[in-house]
């Protein structure tokens, strides 16, 4: 069987479970699946440390002026939040758009890169935080035992960590494994940035201080500016709206707060400013984009 060919079949497998109610998918602690049934306009969202796969469809990612496409063929990974956007270019009723995540958890990365003694290959510093590679043979069966454990749901909770971990050291040393390397390890100021990331994300309420956060860091502003657009194409500042808005859209759709009080918790002072980023980045004001929402998640 030609690999395209087992995709989609797995893809068909899984489909037919996620259309069953008698029989639903079992969980696999950190593997999400997302179904499209039709192309999907560019839209704005989080994309959060992981390892991407498509079983079937395409799909494009936008940061900044970078261009990510990848199928069937092809994996993308992250190790850090990105605020991206994203496209489903090819979907139908007959031919779903199915495509998995798998939760990369960074502190676990760099153990596992210590252990392994895994070699850095040299980077630009300016390399972006996303990267491609091509879905070699060994990936793709890794991720296809991974998938069969779906039909052994009494083995997911010894077998899954052992296969999740060979699909990292799999993406450790493909080709995007040096931009997983240089931004876990911290062997360039990519690690600095990644640091710079999580300070942002302690506490999206507080203002941002760009000289405070520089210095923090060990990076004088100018650094810190440069070196943070290399790897998430935007600034310190648009990176934390980013986040809040995110945030902000989580707390409305999952625990049902109104605009007003998500946008106070996330850091917002005025509702008016928050309404019009928020239309500004998801193409809605707050009520009417959560309520679209939740109409194509009831579908």
């Amino acid at each position: 069987m030609s690999p395209d060919s087992e995709s989609t079949s797995y893809a068909r497998r899984i489909l037919q479970r996620m259309e069953d109610p008698a029989h639903p998918l079992p969980a696999i602690p950190g593997l999400s699946f997302f179904r499209f049934d039709e192309p999907a306009e560019p839209e704005s969202y989080l994309l959060e440390p992981s390892i991407c796969f498509i079983l079937q469809g395409t799909k494009r990612i936008h940061l900044g002026e970078n261009v990510y496409s990848y199928d069937s063929d092809h994996f993308l990974v992250t190790p850090i939040d990105l605020p991206t956007i994203a496209e489903i270019q090819r979907a139908s009723t007959d031919q779903p758009y199915l495509g998995l995540a798998l939760q990369l958890d960074p502190k676990l990365a760099l153990q596992y890169i210590i252990q392994e003694k895994l070699p850095r290959a040299p980077l630009p510093s300016d390399h972006a935080g996303l990267a491609t590679a091509p879905l070699t043979a060994p990936m793709r069966n890794a991720l296809h035992r991974l998938l069969d454990l779906i039909d052994e749901p009494e083995h997911i909770s010894a077998l899954a960590p052992l296969i999740q971990q060979e699909i990292l050291y799999r993406a450790l040393t493909s080709p995007a494994g040096p931009s997983l390397l240089q931004t876990i390890s911290g062997s360039q100021r990519s690690y600095q940035i990644g640091q710079v990331i999580e300070s942002i994300k302690s506490d999206l309420s507080q203002s941002l201080r760009i000289d405070d956060l520089a210095r923090q860091h060990g990076m004088s502003p100018s650094t810190l500016h440069h070196h943070f657009k290399s790897l998430t194409a935007m600034s310190p500042l648009q990176y934390q709206k980013h986040l809040r808005l995110n945030a902000a859209r989580g707390l409305m759709l999952n625990q049902g707060i109104d605009a007003a009080n998500a946008a106070f918790q996330v850091g917002y002072e005025s509702p008016s400013q928050f309404s019009r980023e928020y239309n500004r980045l998801f193409g809605a004001p707050p009520l009417r984009d959560i309520k679209t929402l939740r109409q194509k998640s009831s579908q």
